[in-house]
């Protein structure tokens, strides 16, 4: 039995889980990193059009400050977020962004002086201040009141993970690749580290920990159409579910990006569209401003792509030999703008599709298609990343459901929350393991090793006729076709009835090469009923479900209903016999709401069930900021009278802004 201690373990070597490791190691904790790749291609690398933080330094972020930033995240989650976590986001973020920039991630900045953009499709002439030169800007994002999204040209992931990862190195991190985290040893609901495969030779070890983060990314490779890498199984999430005690929160809130080039699915950025590109169908015809005439192209991610689907079937589309798809036009840019600030998305077109898009006309245009790209859901934590039901288990970045994007993420607030949550639970996790010592059994340990052990001889014993290609096959085609942009209850209840058997179908494999290293069957052989759990969850949870929020939409339920589904889906698996995840559900408190419920402001008014509630606490916040205003209290005052939050650290000290505070 190999046996590996550290005060911290980190499970995922991107940016949440480099993040979280660095604010663990400079409290003095020895701690440790598993990563499946090397971490510098973990897929935050992937992250192209930027990162959220209002502070406010270009023209057309002048005036940006926290409580707008908060307004649109809450709104953009459709009423699904904790508030208090979208309040400790928000006011942590600009505080992230500037230390990244003191770890040398290159930022755009301002240049004073005139410069042509494109908005609504038309060239604007924007003229910076003097005083802002040389200070971080922002760019346009879909729901955004301000322009706040920040950004390194079209490459913001992965210029900001070299930073991180560089500076996890500077603190002398353990980082280990190649390690895959298998099941989570615990005892007494309490979490104590992983059961570790090595993806070289094999070998099975533990790692024990006085506390342990899980920061393994989203869930997408359930689906077939996904912008997500391939290492993005949900495995995190799958390992914290099978303790038995762990639960998953909206797992069926999973959002599907508009832009996602055909037929590889490789993500052309919303900066496309926040630089002024637009979606044209098959006519050259621009169809956005028919449908959301105020925000058009950069209404929230989810109405875009349920627009898009629209049109599409409204006999829109453009025929392919992949199906039908849109238009997405940035030649409209010009040349030297997208060679400038979308490198990344010129070189993509040309290498996938034969296509430069800035080439003016339908030449340059790129064909795109919403498919899967972010996972809301995760394993359910308090708001300092803490486990509700797993004490030492905490988890942050996509692979948590934390939750601050409730039925919907903002463009720009995921790479954001990798290093907001990356600093905040960083900082409670370390806190956490500073308190708390090892105190398990080593016969304990031994026993979660070597169930792990006789679950790989059982998989290599297997002397079924399935095979785990065409499983996984099937799961993700069934997970694309019937829970995906468009939802019911007829192909929710088909889909969870096929992946319970497709489950039960695992177990009747047959493993051809009998080797336990370097054997590619044998890994898809214990991945996929993990991803098959995880499947099940999204399905379930999107069945139960009867109304539509956010990026979950049910055509047979098609109002957003806060009377009755105003609360955040839980999902368990307490017998590992059981075949269906079993599901509960934490309602939201309105009363304690800084933003009560309202109208998100896209499509129809009328389209929500409203709760009693959201009235009565509109009064009471109304009663409250115009009685402190009368009093001279600021902004930020009676933001704290109406819903208190708390940081670790100094990050609840007011940001500092070109302006007002």
């Amino acid at each position: 039995m190999k046996i590996n201690y550290c005060d911290a373990l980190v499970i995922g070597g991107g940016l949440a889980g480099l993040r979280a490791a660095v604010a663990a190691q400079k409290k003095g904790l020895s701690t440790t990193v598993l990563s499946l790749v090397p971490v510098k291609r973990s897929h935050s690398a992937a992250a192209q059009g930027g990162m959220q933080a209002s502070l406010g330094n270009s023209k057309m972020s002048d005036g940006d400050n926290e409580d707008l930033h908060f307004a649109d995240t809450v709104k953009g989650s459709d009423w699904g977020c904790d508030q208090v976590v979208a309040r400790m986001f928000v006011h942590t973020a600009p505080k992230a962004i500037r230390e990244l920039a003191s770890w040398g991630v290159p930022w755009s900045r301002v240049k004073a002086g005139t410069r042509e953009a494109v908005i609504n499709a038309k060239k604007t002439t924007i003229t910076e201040d003097e005083d802002r030169h040389g200070l971080i800007t922002s760019r346009d994002f879909g729901g955004t009141k301000k322009w706040r999204t920040c950004y390194t040209a079209d490459a913001t992931g992965h210029t900001m993970l070299f930073g991180v990862a560089n500076e996890a190195l500077k603190h002398n991190v353990d980082i280990r690749d190649r390690k895959e985290a298998l099941s989570i040893i615990h005892e007494g609901g309490r979490c104590y580290g992983a059961v570790v495969r090595d993806l070289i030779t094999g070998e099975l070890e533990a790692y024990v920990a006085k506390g342990t983060c899980i920061a393994t990314g989203g869930y997408g490779r359930v689906f077939k159409q996904t912008t997500n890498a391939v290492i993005c199984e949900g495995t995190g999430a799958a390992i914290a579910l099978e303790t038995g005690i762990a639960t998953l929160g909206n797992m069926e809130a999973v959002q599907f990006h508009p832009t996602p080039i055909v037929p590889s699915g490789i993500l052309l950025t919303e900066g496309c569209r926040g630089d002024g590109g637009i979606l044209r169908d098959v006519d050259g015809h621009r169809f956005m401003p028919d449908y959301e005439p105020e925000k058009k192209e950069l209404a929230s991610r989810d109405v875009v792509s349920r627009r898009m689907i629209e049109h599409i079937r409204n006999g829109k589309g453009v025929p392919s030999p992949y199906g039908y798809h849109v238009w997405l036009d940035i030649s409209i840019l010009g040349r030297e703008h997208i060679e400038r600030n979308l490198r990344d998305v010129q070189e993509i077109c040309m290498i996938f599709n034969g296509i430069d898009p800035a080439d003016e006309g339908r030449k340059g245009w790129a064909p795109v298609l919403p498919m899967q790209h972010y996972s809301m859901g995760g394993i359910r934590t308090k708001p300092t990343g803490e486990s509700q039901n797993l004490a030492g288990l905490f988890a942050c970045g996509e692979a948590a459901c934390w939750d601050m994007h409730g039925f919907n993420r903002l463009g720009g607030n995921s790479v954001s929350e990798t290093v907001v949550a990356g600093m905040i639970i960083g900082n409670y996790f370390a806190d956490y393991c500073l308190a708390n010592d090892v105190n398990i059994p080593t016969a304990t340990v031994q026993k979660f090793l070597d169930k792990q052990d006789k679950y790989l001889d059982e998989i290599l014993a297997y002397n079924g006729n399935e095979d785990i290609f065409k499983i996984k096959n099937r799961m993700q085609n069934l997970m694309d076709e019937k829970v995906g942009i468009f939802r019911d209850g007829v192909n929710l209840e088909a889909a969870v009835n096929e992946l319970e058997d497709l489950l039960k179908k695992t177990k009747q494999i047959n493993v051809k090469s009998k080797e336990r290293a370097g054997n590619p069957e044998l890994e898809e052989a214990y991945r996929v009923p993990r991803m098959l759990k995880v499947a099940l969850c999204v399905a379930k949870g999107a069945l139960q479900r009867t109304e539509s929020r956010g990026a979950h939409y049910r055509e047979d339920y098609l109002k957003r209903d806060d009377a009755n589904w105003l609360n955040r889906t839980l999902t368990s698996w307490p017998d590992e016999n059981q075949t269906t995840p079993t599901v509960s559900y934490e309602p939201l408190d309105i009363m304690t709401m800084e933003l009560p419920p309202a109208f998100r402001g896209y499509g129809a008014k009328g389209m929500i069930i409203e709760h009693p509630d959201s009235e009565k606490r509109q009064a009471i916040v109304d009663e409250v900021t115009e009685k402190m205003q009368a009093e001279g209290k600021d902004r930020h005052e009676i933001q704290d009278a109406l819903m208190p939050f708390s940081l670790p650290m100094n990050y609840r000290e007011k940001n500092e802004r070109a302006g007002d505070l």
